[in-house]
């Protein structure tokens, strides 16, 4: 035999102790899934058998099921479960988490419970208490049903209760996790056939015999009120039931369509709202009504898609209620989140639910009328009031696109105008952030890695740093990611070459990568807008600006505005020219960039640590050589002495020329800035644009749209080198080597070795998407003027790349998740998730040099 019960159940196994009840829990469910009493009670007394402590232990059982209903895990009660007052406290728990209960009840012989406890010392309670507990059971379970158990099963013997092989868990009616679409979700027709006809045109769709077909594959979703104030009810519910019915449209009720079933099922409903209309229609056009009433009945209150990232229903529904099966859950999908009250208009009194919603599913629902396609925190009403003389809209999803067609005329007048803060509802809601969606220890899951577990401690430190010091946060979508170095070199005097990048990528199985000349600047964020007004329209600040320029920690690069301003002015005119604005269909743009020179940001860090060592360092070591060097020439030392003291003169000499190419290494990336003149800025990402972000493009793509704003403002913007190589083919990577030798050698920092396509998984999980390869020169900035010294260049070999590595491997998945969020307009304070997560990490203890 085998029994089915719903998926999301609390079930109650009732009996008398002896019934069995216990070994059939342990047979047929997981040890998690079951909490016992008995079990309780040892757990707050150290006896399972202490019935003193029977209210703490149902307490305890009690807090176990809360957490585990909340989690939508299937929970089993063990215990005699015989009182109907004790079984009202569990079904409502159970409805509290809008959970089915379900009973099995074990009717078993009273001799066989009595021989049963006979044989378990534990169990020395006397027959007694078995005889209570029968008659218990007699009496209590006369009205099972109407306690609110819709899945009763009885056992009346062992071999009854043996023959169960398995226990089926129903998926319920609401639950389509496994169906992927892709979707077109329509929004409410209220009987505006010739709009859906039309809307349906422009998705793609065919209609023949009222069923509704497209050529792909994809389906319809209708979020309800197919009936009512439009002229042409009859035939948009022929079209739903026929499409529905040929399995190319699915359907969910809105509270309209069930006020319709209700009056073709003789209820007394007041023709009102356009009910009279659909009536009227329905007797000039008729259809038949035992067809009209099996579909309405058969409606399901929502639907739940796509591994639960999706959920479609008429009026909305909060996170705790997905997937889940119960007259409140119902009633909220039908009507929403009502006061009881009746507003200004006379209409029922919604509470903007959405504006509370921290769900990760995208609730897609209508029932409130917008102007336009209303997004907030992750929801979407897409009822824009065709009746109304507004326009139908659908949502395709995975896409996430909207596609409307404007009403033919007004077919209804609204009592209540439209609301019109579609556009800034999300950017008004953003105004104000939570702080408890941000601190505390954060696990995040990213489309590239499932989870980044971020510290307490890092993430306060961060937003103190933001808080404190970073940009306007509405600017701050993406941080970008630190930059691990190449291998160390085992090559006599030299701590970093190309050979060591190449080899890690050989290893992951990379093939072809990109390496591009590194400019010495200071990492810079542009995001810069079209037009001054974007910034107002799309990222919600309170007046125009052309963008912002921003650090890799958040902090504004420029103290002077006008600097500021004048270089996005000169950016934005350059990406207009260049043809970039129209041709990627955007407003505003996000670039990784190196800003020149190094000075305009660390001139104070220049003149206090990099100056004041080779001033300090040259100064000592000129002394020491004039010294060293008169006692060598001099008379009074003898010739043993003085051998002694040519060693040290050697080193003092060799000192001083490495600290004037340690000079020399560092003003080479320094000169004075008096004006955006004196600036350059070498953009090498564009990260993303109004239409998504743009990691799904290879570094080649990258690479040329940095080149064509070269070439469209070449005084502003320097000329990146670069190449692609094929790793399999040595003179390639020959010539590359020597590429780098002479750039290093020239003055230059080095390069950057990228896989070519910018998002890249080898051998062993996600690479790394950049490694650095600094030059010889340049690295006496990094590690001091005599790094390279036999006995310091050994010392340095031993550094550890595996924590920076791991670092920017997850601050990489964490900015491209940023930008995917904001990108596909999600709330700020998930945006911001992912950003402070880049900026707390950034708190982690790892060598800077690295």
């Amino acid at each position: 035999m085998t029994l089915r019960i719903p998926e999301l159940s609390l079930v109650l196994l009732v009996g008398p102790s002896g019934s069995g009840k216990s070994t059939f829990a342990r047979k047929h469910f997981k040890p998690t899934e079951v909490v016992s009493s008995d079990v309780c009670r040892g757990m707050v007394s150290d006896d399972d058998n202490d019935q003193s402590v029977t209210p703490q232990a149902f307490e305890l059982l009690y807090f176990i099921l809360r957490q585990r209903l909340a989690l939508g895990r299937l929970t089993v009660v063990d215990a005699t479960n015989l009182n109907p007052e004790d079984r009202a406290r569990l079904v409502a728990i159970a409805r509290e988490y809008h959970a089915l209960p379900a009973a099995i009840v074990f009717r078993i012989d009273e001799k066989i419970c009595h021989e049963r406890n006979a044989q378990r010392p534990d169990r020395d309670f006397g027959p007694q208490v078995i005889k209570r507990q029968f008659g218990q059971l007699r009496r209590g379970l006369r009205g099972l049903k109407t306690e609110g158990f819709r899945n009763v099963v009885n056992f009346r013997s062992p071999e009854e209760v043996d023959a169960v092989e398995a226990i089926v868990r129903e998926p319920l009616w609401n639950n389509r996790k496994h169906d992927h679409g892709p979707f077109d979700i329509v929004g409410d027709v209220h009987g505006c056939y010739d709009e859906l006809r039309t809307l349906l045109e422009q998705l793609g769709y065919t209609v023949e015999h009222h069923v509704a077909r497209h050529p792909e594959g994809r389906r319809l979703v209708f979020v309800g009120d197919l009936v009512d104030r439009g002229p042409d009810s009859p035939n948009v519910l022929r079209l739903v039931m026929a499409s529905v019915n040929a399995g190319t449209a699915i359907c969910v009720p809105g509270n309209h369509d069930m006020k319709f079933l209700r009056w073709l099922n003789g209820k007394k409903v007041q023709p009102t709202h356009g009910l009279a209309e659909t009536i009227a229609q329905l007797e000039a056009d008729p259809i038949d009504r035992r067809d009209l009433i099996a579909f309405l009945d058969s409606l399901v209150s929502h639907f739940v898609f796509d591994d639960g990232k999706l959920v479609v229903a008429h009026a909305g529904l909060k996170e705790s209620m997905q997937g889940r099966g119960s007259g409140k859950v119902r009633e909220f999908c039908l009507y929403g989140d009502t006061t009881g009250e009746r507003d200004e208009y006379g209409l029922p009194e919604r509470l903007d639910w959405a504006r509370d919603y921290r769900g990760k599913a995208l609730v897609v629902y209508g029932h409130t009328p917008f102007a336009e396609p209303r997004w907030l925190n992750h929801t979407v009403n897409i009822d824009t009031g065709c009746c109304f003389g507004g326009a139908l809209t659908a949502l395709r999803y995975p896409a996430m696109e909207t596609v409307s067609v404007p009403a033919l005329r007004t077919y209804a007048e609204s009592v209540r105008p439209l609301f019109s803060d579609t556009a800034d509802a999300q950017l008004a809601h953003d105004q104000v952030l939570d702080l408890d969606d941000l601190r505390g220890k954060r696990q995040l899951h990213t489309t590239l890695r499932p989870n980044v577990t971020v510290r307490e401690e890092n993430v306060l430190a961060a937003l103190e740093v933001m808080s404190r010091f970073a940009v306007d946060p509405r600017w701050l979508i993406y941080l970008p990611p630190t930059m691990s170095p190449c291998g160390t070199s085992d090559r006599e005097g030299w701590l970093e070459r190309p050979e060591e990048a190449f080899h890690y990528y050989i290893q992951q199985g990379v093939t072809s990568v990109v390496c591009e000349e590194k400019h010495m600047g200071s990492r810079a964020v542009a995001v810069v807008c079209r037009d001054p007004s974007v910034a107002i329209s799309r990222f919600g600040l309170r007046q125009e600006k052309r963008g912002v320029i921003y650090t890799r920690t958040g902090r504004p690069f420029f103290n002077d505005a006008a600097l500021e301003r004048a270089l996005l002015d000169r950016l934005a005119g350059a990406l207009e020219n260049a043809g970039l604005w129209d041709e990627l269909t955007t407003d505003w743009l996000c670039l990784d960039c190196e800003l020149m020179p190094w000075s305009v940001k660390a001139r104070e860090l220049i003149q206090s640590q990099y100056a004041a060592v080779a001033a300090a360092g040259e100064a000592h070591a000129a002394m020491l050589s004039s010294v060293l060097e008169k006692a060598i020439a001099g008379d009074h030392l003898e010739a043993e002495a003085k051998s002694m003291l040519t060693p040290m003169f050697e080193r003092s000499q060799a000192r001083a020329g490495m600290l004037d190419r340690y000079r020399r290494a560092y003003r080479h990336y320094c000169w004075d800035v008096v004006s955006l003149e004196d600036l350059k800025l070498a953009p090498f990402h564009f990260l993303a644009a109004e239409s998504g972000a743009f990691h799904h493009r290879d570094h080649l793509w990258h690479m040329a749209m940095a080149e064509r704003l070269q070439a469209a403002d070449p005084a502003l913007f320097p000329s990146t080198r670069w190449r692609e190589l094929d790793l399999a083919d040595d003179a390639a990577v020959a010539e590359a080597i020597l590429w780098w030798e002479t750039l290093t050698e020239s003055g230059g920092e080095g390069m950057v070795v990228k896989p070519r396509d910018f998002v890249t998984r080898g051998s062993r999980g996600l690479v790394q998407p950049a490694v650095k390869c600094r030059g010889r020169e340049y690295l006496r900035i990094i590690y001091g003027p005599e790094y390279d010294a036999p006995e310091h260049l050994s010392r340095l070999r031993q550094r550890g790349l595996g924590h920076k590595r791991s670092m920017a491997e997850r601050e990489f998945v964490l900015g491209l998740e940023a930008l995917d969020r904001f990108t596909a307009r999600r709330p700020l304070r998930e945006v911001h998730e992912c950003v402070l997560a880049v900026l707390a990490m950034e708190s982690e203890p790892v060598d800077p040099r690295l």
